[in-house]
């Protein structure tokens, strides 16, 4: 039981840090929302929480099989905010 607690202690701090990580970056971007796409903007933060909620889950995972879904999950979800944020930077000619 210890290891397993440890492990769980270990992955609640990781999401602690990340957590705090995000919210630095939101006041960090907050001057700059202004003008951006509230949808955009909600979009990408529905994004970071669910690869937040996935590393959680792959620091817990023991199970290789599960390991490898939740990595394509991750790796998924960066794709998708790539791609969020790729139509901002393509648009800022306009």
């Amino acid at each position: 039981m210890g290891d397993a607690g440890e492990g769980l202690i270990d992955a609640d701090a990781r999401i602690q840090e990340r957590m705090e990580e995000l919210e630095r970056e939101r006041k960090v971007t907050r001057g700059g929302t202004k003008h951006e796409d509230p949808e955009l903007v909600r979009r990408l933060e529905g994004l970071r929480l669910a690869r937040l909620a996935q590393e959680g889950m792959l620091q817990a995972a023991t199970n290789e099989r599960h390991r490898a879904l939740l990595t394509q999950s991750i790796e998924d979800i960066d794709r998708q905010i790539a791609a969020a944020r790729a139509p901002k930077a393509a648009s800022g000619g306009r």
